[in-house]
């Protein structure tokens, strides 16, 4: 069945489409009873405006934008993700506002969908995920003007307002926790070196580490669980091997599980095992996983509304969320008995 058109209307209440046109859009040009009819008859046959319509007439698309810059066969095993767009959709969706979501094979070409879709009207604004160090785009941003917010630490963000949680301090926590059950050779899985958190994670990760006497080791990985495991492997294989690791996502840190089974060794009673960004995954392994938990629902949604108000020309600050709680499970335990610090 085709799409009802103005013309469909004009034809149904026998006027010209120009009055349908008076109608729709609340402008003078018709009598009263005449505007309530071709309403009714709008509603009735289900017209809806077309967004390239409304970009003509108000320079609004009626829609957001989401690139996200990793390969598929991590993002749709991460949960992170699905739980960031489950919180923009569900502030989006008060309003029916939609949003565009896609894929790119890096930064170059997600810039060129940013020039594209602004000088086409497809969407009012963007969400800025996975900030890198040297982010080419959010110059290419401030340029074409076009309301942005950044889903991450407000490092590097020039003008565009950033939602974001203290990545700092939750790595403290974790070493913190790590540290008081006697732990003095930590290890960390990371993500990619280039993104602005991994970045943020590293240096506070060696800071907490020599503030407690601790030594440690991080090694960077693609946030999959195939390299989450090798990354545990060669950790594990180190002269004065870590007795607790520390992991960038859920992915790796259930891998990095099974990985150190394998090896012959028991969590928690030779290594202890944290994982960032609870999950179900946490909780469905034997033993379940210690996690740095955050509602990433709601900063999703705290996102959402702070584009939707940029894009209305508001002057937008940053938020920040609260930092990630450590929830206690059974990967955690005291360090071996007669660990030194040593080196590795």
């Amino acid at each position: 069945m085709k799409r009802p058109t103005m013309q469909d209307i004009a034809r149904r209440a026998g006027v010209t489409k120009a009055a349908v046109s008076f109608a729709l859009n609340g402008r003078p040009g018709v009598s009263e009873p005449t505007r309530r009819r071709i309403l009714a008859i709008a509603d009735e046959l289900g017209w809806q405006p077309s967004s390239a319509a409304r970009a003509l007439s108000d320079g609004r698309a009626g829609s957001f934008g989401l690139v996200i810059d990793r390969p598929a066969h991590i993002l749709g095993l991460e949960p992170f993700f699905m739980q960031l767009i489950s919180g923009i959709q569900t502030e989006l969706t008060r309003d029916s506002t939609p949003l565009l979501f896609t894929m790119a094979e890096d930064q170059q070409a997600e810039i060129a969908l940013y020039r594209r879709w602004w000088g086409q009207r497809l969407v009012d604004g963007v969400f800025l995920v996975d900030l890198q160090v040297d982010d080419a785009r959010v110059p290419v941003l401030e340029e074409l003007g076009m309301p942005a917010v950044v889903i991450g630490a407000p490092v590097g963000t020039g003008s565009l307002p950033a939602v974001w949680s203290d990545d700092a301090g939750a790595v403290s926590t974790a070493v913190a926790h790590l540290a008081g059950l006697g732990h003095r050779r930590m290890g960390r899985v990371a993500g990619p070196a280039h993104l602005r958190h991994t970045r943020i994670r590293t240096e506070a990760f060696d800071r907490a580490v020599a503030a407690h006497g601790a030594v440690g080791r991080t090694v960077e990985t693609d946030y999959s669980g195939e390299r989450g495991a090798a990354a545990t492997r060669e950790l594990l294989r180190s002269g004065e091997r870590p007795t607790a690791i520390l992991y960038d996502n859920d992915v790796m840190a259930v891998s990095g599980l099974t990985a150190i089974q394998a090896h012959g060794l028991r969590v928690p009673a030779d290594v202890s095992v944290i994982a960032w960004d609870d999950s179900a995954l946490c909780e469905l392994v034997d033993p379940p996983l210690t996690a740095l938990r955050r509602d990433i629902v709601t900063h999703g949604a705290h996102a959402a509304r702070r584009l939707r108000q940029a894009a209305g020309g508001a002057a937008v600050a940053d938020l920040q969320d609260p930092a990630p709680a450590l929830t206690l499970r059974g990967s955690t335990g005291p360090a071996p008995a007669r660990e030194g610090a040593g080196t590795f």
